[in-house]
Parts: C-alpha cells; structure tokens; sequence
C-alpha cells in the first residue's frame, strides 16, 4: 500500500465524497500552479553558463516508475500475500520541493473473499469467491528542506470490494467502507542516516473509529511512528533497520491493533544495486517480524525503472 492525504480534517459523517473531491481538486491547483510558476521562471530567466543550460535541459516534470514485488507490505501490514506488479506516475516541480502523483498496484494470483449474496462453487465454499489485490492511491509531498518534508496519501485498496457484493465508490470517505481512507504524515531526518515518520490516519476512515454502546462514534486517529536507521553501507549496498509502532489517544482499539497501541513493525532491509547490461536495478530485501500479529515475511522489492 504500501509505499504515499490532503483533507486534514473530517469530523461528520456526511460529506465525505466531498472532502475526497476537495483533496483532488486542491492536488490539481497545486500541480498546475507549480508548472506555471516554473514555465514563467523559465521565459524571465537566461541561462548563463553551459552548467546552467544542462540543468535546464535535465529537468522532467513528470515521470513514472514500475516496481515488482514478490508481497507488499506496508506499516507491519501484509497488504497482497501475492507477488505484485506496482507503478506511478508522478509531478516534480523544479525545486525538487513539491511531488504529486498517483500510484497504483495489482496482484498476480486471486485470494478467496465472501460473498453471501452470491452462488457457492461448491456447497462446502461458504460462498468463496476470487479476487485479486487492486489498489490506486494519490499521494502529495513538500519538502520544506533536506531534512523535513510532510505528505498527504488518499489510499484506496478496492480488494474484493465488487467480489463480496459491496458498492465501490472511489471518491467516498463513509465509514462504513473498507477501501478509502487518507493519512497526513511527517518525515524529519535528524541526521543523514536516520529518518523519523510519523503517519495519521484523519476522520476515521476506513473503520478507524470505536462504535460505543449508545451509538456514538469515537475516531481513532491512529498515529504511526516508525524509525528507520541505516546500520551499514559498502559501495552499493545500505543495510537498513526499521522500527514502527501504532497508538492512539482516544480510543484503545487503533487501525493496525486489536487492543491497545503495540510495536507492529520490526524490520531490516538490504538493498543493493544490480547490474544487467548498461541498466542498473536497485533490489531490496526486507526481514519483516510484526509482533502483535505474531507475523514474520520476506519482502522482495524490484524496481525496474
């Protein structure tokens, strides 16, 4: 999921689809200010030296990326148990300071989902039925400095959604679905080698919420907190350890735990870059234990441009 939000509150129940138009509609202002800005400082100003005339003629102010992956995880998450074929295309303005993009992901094999409404395979399927992992989000970063960005992800994992008989809507923010919620993350690198990002999920989305006795509704808001600390490096090679964990402080029951908040991410990820030909593919493999689902994995991460 799941590697990148922009409604930063969203405290009823209705008008939702409305906040997820509001978060397209100010990503789209925010894009086509940036080109313009940049176009405009591209008339005004004259190159003066050939460095100069090569940074100019550098600059892509979109681009795309694919990446394949044997599972996808995400936040101590087993988001697709099957291999994976994800891509993006993204918006960089050309002071590297603002990215806006929408990524996208499918899987290979099916997983079973159920639909009760639906025609058993056979009478001992209890109404099973396939699906494969889908998911398309949009995803916004600022970048104030070297050190210190924040970033805005509209997620939307539609898995099995059509399959179990459930309505997808895209652009619907009601917490009884499964599939739409946004998060408002920050990301601080105290030192070059050290990253901290904190990520919350905003209004309930997606069932972060505890329905009480009376009826009421208490949003989560959960908060994720990972570090990420590189341990080794040796030419092309960076050994990563990562660390994260879930809480809140309005409810016990938050996005990624049954109970209270817990650690749910313990990682190290060795990534290196291959050769083949003249193309050079950075690979990464990630140890995954998640102690409060009791998991441990292996993620293998490709990407191919």
């Amino acid at each position: 999921m799941k590697l990148t939000k922009m409604p930063l509150q969203n405290r009823t129940y209705k008008g939702t689809t409305f906040s997820r138009i509001s978060f397209f509609i100010l990503l789209l202002l925010c894009v086509s200010m940036n080109i313009e800005a940049q176009d405009e400082k591209m008339e005004t100003r004259s190159p003066t030296t050939q460095e100069e005339e090569k940074m100019e003629d550098d600059y892509k102010a979109f681009d795309v990326g694919v990446h394949l992956k044997n599972m996808h995880l995400w936040h101590g998450f087993i988001v697709s148990e099957t291999p994976i074929f994800a891509t993006n295309m993204e918006y960089n303005s050309r002071d590297k300071k603002f990215t806006a993009g929408i990524w996208g992901a499918a899987g290979f094999n099916s997983i079973d989902v159920t639909n009760d409404n639906g025609t058993p395979r056979d009478p001992n399927d209890d109404f099973r039925v396939n699906a494969n992992y889908k998911e398309v989000s949009i995803y916004a970063v600022y970048r104030f400095s070297e050190s210190f960005f924040v970033e805005a992800v509209s997620h939307n994992n539609f898995t099995g959604v059509a399959e179990r008989g459930e309505e997808l809507n895209y652009w619907s923010f009601d917490r009884d679905q499964n599939h739409n919620f946004v998060d408002l993350n920050f990301g601080y690198k105290p030192n070059p080698k050290t990253l901290l990002y904190l990520a919350t999920i905003l209004g309930g989305g997606q069932k972060d919420f505890v329905r009480n006795s009376d009826g009421t509704i208490d949003n989560s808001w959960t908060n994720y907190l990972e570090i990420r600390q590189n341990l080794w490096q040796k030419k092309d090679y960076n050994l990563d350890m990562i660390v994260g964990g879930a809480w809140s402080f309005f409810t016990d029951k938050t996005f990624y735990t049954e109970g209270r908040g817990n650690v749910i991410n313990a990682a190290l990820a060795l990534s290196k870059k291959v050769k083949i030909g003249n193309h050079t593919i950075p690979v990464e493999v990630m140890g995954m234990w998640n102690p409060e689902k009791k998991v441990t994995v292996i993620q293998l991460d490709i990407t191919l441009f």
